[in-house]
């Protein structure tokens, strides 16, 4: 903590920033918290995050963390007054969103990749977080400004977060293994609860190892949901814990999926278990995000004052979603005017691309084309995860293109493929984005195919919403 002094000149130094940042929208979102930070220092974060009556919540995972924020702060702002900030990533992001005023509880994304990179330890000491809610974490993350950063690295950095934590709730999935390690060395310190699937669901892709968190060794599965996710277990007695909070029915149809989801949780702000059964419907935006819509209600339950409202408040907001909830850039099938269906949007790493084929995959009803963008220099096992998807898909015809900077890569990354596949290489330059962009609008436009996937890597808004958009014109 800062002097009182300090901390009110930082205070209004802060909302400056904010109302500078609402009077030239040029400005970084994040500003009035570097302001803030800058003014007052890392220790008047803590002074700020004591503002929100009930606590913080931080959400944080490899993937579905937008989204999950997203949809957690929909849910809590129908019981309680609250302050946000999601896709900044940032310790200033959280305390911008912490500058907003007035609030019963502060919602927040973090993400943090290494330890050089952020400051997970001091974010948890600063912030003093109620909850911590863990996603998912995967491998697809670990390489940071082009450097190869350890797992372990990676996975303590996740679990610094909630390290220190003596108080509140840690949200974690329980088909996750990484998570479900980090929930259970915290068990003896804050309650704990987890959230998975029970339905009958299979991972079509091949089974790659997973090392037990806890010893090393090669987990077992009985079933595989998604990727690394699903029920496990190991010789040294790690294994799935049941989950409390679970889907039990997942019903699909090409308009909403309908879903019952079930649970019993222990709420922070009311000191209790809560016990609830949610039958509601949702967009049909894939199982990546049932898994967002889970952990989403989870921490909803978990820290929502007003636990009678828990039913009736998921199924209003969820029935309430459209496509649009999606980040931009992010992954959606469209209808063409002339019948083409259309899937495109950023696969920027391994699990965002096997995502993206899951979900096109319920919609293909004939030739498939797939025009795959592809990762930069010292990203080859993004590249080997790619092409793990493609294969699983296995189009009639692949288009390869740069997703990233270099040309040369992408080249080479297509004559790895190019004699597995029906395929073919448009150098479009990073350079020339507007020429890319236009080369694969018409691509999409020309195709003879009715089906269409296009994803890989490239910038969500520089890259892929502005394809999604000139696309859209076309339905």
């Amino acid at each position: 903590m800062v002097g009182n002094f300090r901390y009110k000149f930082a205070k209004c130094m802060g909302k400056l920033g904010n109302f500078l940042v609402h009077l030239n929208g040029g400005m970084g979102k994040s500003f009035p918290g570097w302001l803030f930070l800058h003014v007052g220092s890392y220790e008047a974060l803590n002074n700020l995050a004591k503002e929100p009556e009930i606590g913080s919540v931080i959400v944080t995972g490899t993937n579905g963390k937008t989204t999950t924020t997203t949809m957690l702060i929909k849910l809590l702002s129908k019981d309680a007054q609250i302050c946000s900030n999601f896709e900044s990533n940032t310790v200033n992001a959280i305390a911008t969103g912490l500058l907003q005023g007035k609030s019963e509880l502060g919602v927040f994304e973090y993400g943090i990749r290494d330890f050089e990179h952020g400051i997970p330890g001091e974010v948890q000491r600063l912030v003093d977080p109620i909850g911590v809610v863990y996603t998912t974490i995967s491998r697809e993350h670990t390489q940071v400004l082009g450097i190869k950063n350890p797992f372990d690295k990676y996975l303590a950095a996740k679990r610094e977060l909630s390290l220190n934590m003596k108080r509140g709730v840690i949200v974690a999935n329980v088909d996750d293994p990484r998570t479900v390690y980090i929930g259970k060395n915290k068990e003896k310190d804050v309650p704990v609860n987890y959230f998975g699937l029970d339905i009958d669901y299979n991972d079509i892709f091949p089974e790659k190892d997973v090392e037990c968190p806890v010893c090393g060794r090669k987990l077992q599965y009985s079933k595989r949901f998604l990727n690394h996710r699903g029920i496990y277990q190991c010789e040294c007695g790690f294994k799935r814990p049941e989950p409390n909070v679970k889907i039990t029915k997942l019903q699909t149809s090409p308009s909403r999926w309908f879903i019952t989801i079930e649970g019993n949780v222990y709420n922070y702000p009311n000191d209790t278990n809560v016990s609830f059964k949610i039958d509601t419907d949702v967009p049909p935006f894939g199982i990546h995000n049932i898994y967002n819509t889970l952990c989403s209600t989870t921490a909803y339950a978990s820290f929502t004052p007003k636990i009678e409202n828990i039913e009736k408040t998921a199924c209003e907001v969820f029935e309430g979603l459209t496509m649009a909830i999606l980040p931009p850039g992010r992954f959606e099938v469209v209808k063409l005017k002339d019948g083409k269906m259309v899937g495109l949007g950023q696969g920027d790493n391994g699990d965002a691309l096997k995502v993206n084929v899951l979900f096109m995959n319920q919609y293909i009803d004939n030739k498939l084309e797939f025009i795959y963008t592809t990762p930069d220099v010292g990203e080859e096992e993004v590249f080997e995860d790619h092409l793990e998807a493609i294969r699983a898909i296995n189009p009639d015809h692949l288009i390869v293109i740069p997703g990233r900077e270099s040309v040369e890569i992408a080249r080479e990354y297509y004559n790895q493929i190019k004699d597995e596949f029906n395929a073919d290489f448009y150098p479009y330059p990073y350079s020339e984005m507007e020429k890319r962009i236009k080369g694969i609008v018409k691509l999409i436009l020309n195709s003879g195919y009715k089906n269409i996937i296009v994803s890989g890597c490239g910038e969500e808004q520089a890259m892929w919403e502005r394809i999604k958009q000139e696309i859209k014109k076309e339905r």
